[in-house]
């Protein structure tokens, strides 16, 4: 018995890192470009949906503003999103030192509608964006390099797609999002196919709603996000009507240009993640499915070398003896893609030694996303959304 629990474990291993590496390969980065003659350059508006960002819309918008484009082709339009915490009070300052920065207070929400994709909707339909030819849409926590919008710009030419969104850098610095977040971000390279989101004839789509270049009049052909207004997960819906409508789309690393930090702490990623995760794992019973078989195989990684060892002190046949070589090697695999992991992340080595407690915790938040989508209530910002 524990020699063929040790070679299933090897063989899951084994196909989980192969899975992991194509998946990381096929998430091509996009190298920086100079900007575009002034003559030619096409009107870019970078829209903001900013709700309670204080902390985070100046370091933000100094990225924008500060971007290596022409600067009578830029417009930036931030839509303060019914803030509370004085996010208004930062542009409007911001607002007055530079022309090219509108400040636009968005109305109440709708009924029907979904916070943050009427925000965008809101920013895409104001004057500052009128005479656009590429729409913008960057969220509040995201720092741009200066040559960000250029090579997203330069990339999606090329490429000739109508939807270009790009995958920041994650800075990780409380315990929280040390522990869970470069596990959910494994899980996602486990189970989704990112080499279908480009292909043309694949029905699968994805997208970053950090980051997301799209050209004005396929926007608006779709009907923009006013089209996936109840959307809580409004990035991937967004990128799955406009690939439903022929529109062709691309996903891209963002490394070198663009960072995030996400959440700062339990607080605010607990809500964060498990608001979206059912819609991100594919509905209530892949999502369980999920997260049980995250956990499993996570704590796998110790157990099958312990009854491995058990097995060998009882009786050190050679069966006993193989299945510990597997296991241990199988095991010493896991633990060093998680390594990896750490060192990738730039968090501490020793992050990438706790990764089943972090899936543990993980799965806790998944069933905690399935629960709000059963009760019909999902929260974020001080908002509830049936």
């Amino acid at each position: 018995m524990e020699l063929a629990l040790s070679i299933f474990w090897l063989a899951a291993v084994a196909g989980l890192i192969f899975r992991a590496l194509r998946q990381r390969n096929a998430l091509c980065g996009v190298e920086p470009a100079e900007p575009p003659p002034a003559a030619t350059a096409p009107v870019i508006a970078a829209i903001v949906p900013a709700r309670n960002e204080a902390t985070n819309i100046g370091a933000c918008l100094d990225g924008l503003l500060a971007q290596h484009y022409p600067p009578d082709r830029l417009a930036v339009v931030v839509v303060d999103d019914q803030s509370t915490d004085g996010t208004g009070t930062v542009i409007a300052r911001r607002a007055e030192r530079d022309p090219r920065l509108t400040l636009r207070p968005s109305p109440p929400l709708p009924p029907g509608w979904v916070g943050k994709p009427h925000a965008c909707w809101v920013g895409a339909e104001d004057t500052g964006a009128a005479a656009a030819e590429w729409l913008c849409f960057v969220d509040a926590d995201v720092r741009l390099d200066p040559r960000a919008l250029a090579s997203a710009l330069s990339a999606a030419v090329a490429r000739g797609v109508d939807l270009l969104s790009l995958v920041p850098s994650q800075d990780m610095l409380s315990f929280a999002e040390r522990l869970v977040m470069p596990c959910g971000l494994y899980l996602l390279a486990f189970t989704h196919e990112l080499e279908r989101v480009d292909a043309p004839d694949a029905s699968d789509a994805t997208a970053s709603g950090q980051f997301i270049l799209v050209r004005r009049d396929a926007y608006d052909a779709i009907g923009g996000h006013a089209a996936v207004r109840s959307a809580i997960t409004e990035d991937v819906a967004l990128a799955r009507l406009m690939k439903r409508t022929g529109h062709s789309i691309a996903l891209l690393g963002g490394d070198g240009l663009l960072r995030t930090r996400m959440y700062d702490g339990w607080q605010t990623m607990w809500p964060g993640l498990s608001k979206n995760l059912v819609d991100m794992m594919g509905g209530p019973a892949s999502t369980i499915a999920l997260a049980v078989a995250g956990v499993v195989l996570a704590w796998l990684a110790v157990l099958v070398p312990i009854l491995a060892l058990l097995a060998c002190l009882d009786a050190a046949t050679v069966p006993h003896l193989l299945a510990l070589a597997l296991a241990l090697s199988a095991s010493a695999a896991a633990f060093s893609l998680h390594l990896a992991g750490a060192v990738y992340f730039r968090i501490p080595l020793w992050y990438g030694l706790l990764f089943p407690l972090g899936y543990t915790v993980g799965a806790a938040m998944a069933l905690d996303s399935v629960r709000q989508r059963m009760v019909g209530r999902v929260g974020w910002k001080g908002r509830t959304y049936p």
